[in-house]
């Protein structure tokens, strides 16, 4: 058993037991910041038998096992909250050790005349203080937050006009090149009742909240919102989360005409008695300060209905729902902001639901796919991602490909290929398709078992970077390959091909190469046929096969065979013997023309060589 969290356990199980009510509530305060709902609910179920008096028999191990599971998955899925929980046990660990046993002045003799009976008793202590003799009574120095009186005077607060929304919470979208930081705002059905709210608080002060699921777009629509309707020269506090407000009254007294705003975005992290409490509230609405703040759905029924002291704050406050699918009113008007890359990938992959967080996703993903290509992380993961990307990027689009295809094209990548090869296929799947922030994996699946496709925003970040890697040449024959019989992919395949691989064609026979094989397997022989003598003018020796084999068939002797001489030296053993018959041909037509001159010899010969090589084509067209 884990020693540490047995210890853990009883400690705290003992605090929670105690007839002082501050250690449950500090629990519940580490909890809370978890924002899980279930591990609130789970330590409520330890309360369910009031401390004290007699418990049926088995009782106390089974709350016992309740705590010691309870810590374990916070330690596991919350390790902030996890170290908060074991301050808190030292600290009432150490409280227990000082009531236990007397202080001593240093140096005194053990009676009881050195012992100072004089102590504090009752009530909860949270500032430093030293005392000889003993404390009496439940007095604590749980870890504790900053003095309030250190928080920033009014003054130094940032202007609304020149706050950073991304600094405030506002989630960060992708940026490729100059585009802006946040693309722009589009307006949300409910953004009428809000900017009314925020307008209403501003001129009397009070709490305007905006709940929803997470990545729903919470922090941007209040925030637009805000700046929508206070000016600019507000002056807006944004605490991080846990920050003492107590000591805002005060600041607040002295801003003098100065108008402002709190910011609290996720409000549960600042609800709490050093927090927003329902009289700081009072005390804001007083001076006409309003709080714009956001919630996620399962913070706010976590707060609001848990019957605890903090969701008085709530009570009262009608927030706004904000859905993370949108409407169709919404959707038309981001159709119409679609000059914006960012938001026009939104309307064409999302298709009506999470919006936001399809915006908000997309830099983590690619944050969290570049890094993994190291070797100690997941290379191969980095790798499969990487084909779907490249593969989405020739023309495939959202053309899932089988997971067995995406392993195979892994060895065109030699060098990535490499260093993959440490990590295994089923864990490298795992890693790439894993659903990050709620929203989506690296890879999505298909509408077929065991196919995948790159997530949009990726391979869209991939093309827009100022230095895209380029895909190697045999993966566009793949591409191709892959959508099958879709001849307007087939189409936008070639034709991206062309765009992508013609600027780099010259002095590079490979590339010529490949566009003719592409053009042919869509049946445009003359541009296949183009590409493949570009291929063979510039060295090729496949291509110079391809070009001699063609001319040869439609009679063009003389230029085919400096062609063929080309592949047939190269070891084309069937380009050698089409060679052959081509030169067989040339020589029966000299051989031919000398007999018309008068030449029996030539005669002979013509008609022994006719013989041999028996029945030809036209071969000999000038």
């Amino acid at each position: 058993m884990d020693d540490e969290l047995t210890v853990l356990t009883r400690t705290l199980m003992r605090g929670i037991d105690s007839f002082d009510p501050d250690v449950y509530e500090l629990v519940v305060e580490a909890l809370e910041s978890t924002t899980n709902s279930f591990l609130l609910m789970r330590l409520n179920r330890l309360r369910e038998v009031a401390p004290g008096g007699d418990r049926p028999d088995g009782e106390e191990h089974k709350r016992g096992l309740e705590l010691l599971e309870l810590l374990r998955e916070t330690r596991r899925t919350s390790p902030h909250a996890y170290e908060e929980l074991k301050a808190i046990a030292d600290a009432f660990g150490q409280d227990e050790r000082e009531r236990a046993t007397p202080r001593l002045r240093p140096h005194a003799p053990v009676s009881p005349a050195t012992v100072n009976r004089n102590g504090v008793s009752g009530g909860v202590f949270e500032g430093p203080m030293v005392q000889a003799g003993t404390f009496n009574g439940g007095v604590h120095t749980y870890y504790g937050q900053p003095a309030y009186t250190d928080l920033p005077p009014v003054a130094d607060w940032p202007r609304l006009d020149a706050a950073d929304p991304i600094a405030f919470g506002v989630r960060r979208t992708r940026r490729i090149g100059d585009e802006s930081p946040l693309p722009r705002y589009v307006a949300r059905d409910g953004d009428a009742v809000l900017e009314a709210g925020i307008r209403e608080a501003a001129a009397s002060g009070g709490l305007v909240l905006v709940t929803g699921e997470p990545l729903a777009g919470k922090s941007r629509t209040a925030w637009s919102a805000m700046v929508t309707i206070l000016p600019g020269t507000t002056r807006v506090f944004a605490p991080s989360s846990g920050t003492d407000l107590r000591g805002l009254p005060a600041l607040l007294r002295d801003r003098g005409r100065e108008q402002c705003v709190l910011w609290l975005d996720e409000l549960e992290g600042h609800l709490g008695e050093r927090g927003l409490t329902p009289a700081l509230l009072a005390e804001l609405v007083q001076r006409r300060v309003p709080v714009i703040a956001t919630m996620s759905d399962e913070a706010y029924d976590a707060h609001r209905f848990g019957g605890q002291a903090r969701s008085r704050v709530l009570v009262g406050v009608e927030p706004l729902e904000l859905s993370a699918g949108w409407t169709e009113a919404e959707m038309g008007r981001l159709q119409e902001a679609d000059e914006d890359n960012r938001l026009g990938d939104a309307h064409l992959w999302c298709e009506g639901t999470r919006i936001a967080a399809h915006l908000a996703v997309a830099p983590e993903l690619w944050d969290e796919w570049w890094r993994a290509r190291r070797v100690n992380a997941h290379p191969h993961g980095h790798l499969l991602v990487r084909v779907a990307m490249d593969l989405a990027m020739c023309g495939t689009d959202d053309t899932p490909i089988p997971a067995t295809v995406l392993r195979e094209l892994c060895a065109l990548y030699e060098e990535e290929a490499a260093r993959a090869a440490g990590e295994p296929f089923e864990d490298a799947l795992a890693w790439a398709a894993g659903v990050r922030l709620g929203v989506t994996g690296m890879l999505v699946p298909g509408s077929e078992p065991d196919t995948w496709r790159a997530f949009s925003t990726l391979y869209r970040d991939a093309v827009s970077r100022p230095d895209p890697r380029p895909a190697p040449l045999g993966l566009w024959i793949r591409a191709l390959e892959a959508v099958g019989e879709n001849q307007r992919l087939q189409r936008f395949v070639v034709e991206t091909a062309q765009e992508e691989l013609s600027p780099t064609a010259d002095g590079r026979p490979e590339v010529g190469l490949v566009l003719g094989r592409l053009y042919e397997a869509i049946g445009q022989g003359e541009n296949a046929e183009g590409w493949f003598r570009h291929s063979a003018d510039a060295g090729g020796v496949e291509a110079a096969g391809i070009v001699g084999q063609a001319l040869a068939d439609r009679g063009n002797a003389v230029e085919a065979i400096p062609y063929l001489e080309r592949a047939a030296e190269a070891g084309a053993v069937d380009i050698g013997a089409r060679l052959a018959a081509v030169l067989a041909g040339r020589a029966v037509f000299w051989l031919e023309k000398l007999a018309e001159s008068g030449s029996p010899e030539a005669d002979r010969y013509a008609r022994r060589l006719r013989e041999a090589i028996g029945p030809q084509t036209d071969t000999v067209k000038e």
